[in-house]
């Protein structure tokens, strides 16, 4: 974007983050406190922001899906408000939390009620919204966040040093990193190192928890309206903003990751979309030009 001429003041006060919220209730403040360093420092001492708006690190926060278990369902209820309220106090901007039965199933009505409740409860009644960084100042807090911005520069030291994110996961880096940590916790789980309660300690046998159904006239619905919608757009319309989509992904230099690119997608993209082109010929007609992922 830079290297298109845009300065960082342009765009940087546009930017947003999508976080997760996980169980380490204290470690997850960290994170969050952390990144809002990482972030005014990057925008600072790399990108030469002028804007106070630019350092600003706006990010949503969504309770961590993949921590729910589906054994003891109602357990997550605690997770959940446990995880939203560490989001809060490091100072998230917005907030999803998730229903407690969604390691089973889409949620019922009422798992998403209580899903909102809990936010309702931390909003009106903790009192945790009411300040700003309440816990800033506690050694061990302050700590904690001092180690992960550490952890974090030292990660972006090594992507600098390949040459870039593009050039890291062409190499693998990234996914070997997740695919270990992917294997290491569940090997913690199993060997009893990583307590999870209703799973590996104060497990019960209990009755099924019930869960939402959907049922096949939500698909039959969607099939309608896909088939109606192909019937009264027009076909060379869409063909030809497809075809331009392509024509512009086949003008992208080589060396993808180091230059310019001859033409920018995304106009192109946006016809295909004013054409009434799917979400799934759009992709398709960016694979036939880049292929599709091959883990390496």
């Amino acid at each position: 974007t830079l290297r298109r001429g845009l300065a960082i003041d342009d765009f940087a006060p546009r930017l947003s983050f999508f976080f997760n919220a996980h169980n380490d209730f204290f470690e997850e403040i960290a994170k969050f406190r952390a990144a809002r360093k990482i972030w005014y420092r990057v925008m600072t001492d790399r990108f030469h922001a002028q804007s106070p708006r630019s350092t600003w690190m706006r990010f949503h926060t969504q309770t961590a899906g993949v921590s729910l278990t589906a054994q003891q369902p109602k357990n997550n209820i605690a997770r959940v408000a446990l995880q939203a309220m560490a989001a809060v106090l490091g100072g998230t901007q917005s907030l999803h939390t998730d229903g407690f039965d969604e390691a089973l199933a889409l949620p019922t009505e009422d798992a998403a009620r209580i899903a909102l409740r809990t936010q309702q409860i931390l909003a009106y009644e903790s009192g945790v919204a009411n300040v700003i960084d309440p816990l800033g100042g506690s050694y061990f807090i302050e700590k904690l966040t001092l180690d992960m911005e550490q952890g974090a520069f030292a990660f972006f030291e090594k992507l600098d040093a390949m040459g870039g994110m593009v050039k890291a996961i062409e190499a693998g880096y990234p996914q070997k990193e997740i695919a270990e940590a992917s294997y290491a916790y569940p090997r913690a789980v199993e060997a009893g190192e990583k307590i999870i309660v209703g799973v590996n300690r104060h497990a019960i046998d209990e009755p099924p928890t019930a869960i939402l159904y959907i049922g096949e006239s939500v698909r039959e619905a969607q099939t309608a309206k896909l088939r109606k919608l192909r019937a009264e757009r027009s076909g060379e319309a869409v063909q030809r903003a497809l075809d331009a989509l392509k024509r512009a992904a086949q003008a992208q230099p080589e060396a993808r990751s180091d230059a310019i690119s001859a033409a920018n997608t995304m106009p192109f993209i946006l016809d295909c979309v004013r054409a009434y082109a799917t979400l799934g010929e759009i992709c398709g007609a960016l694979s036939e030009v880049f292929g599709g992922w091959e883990e390496a």
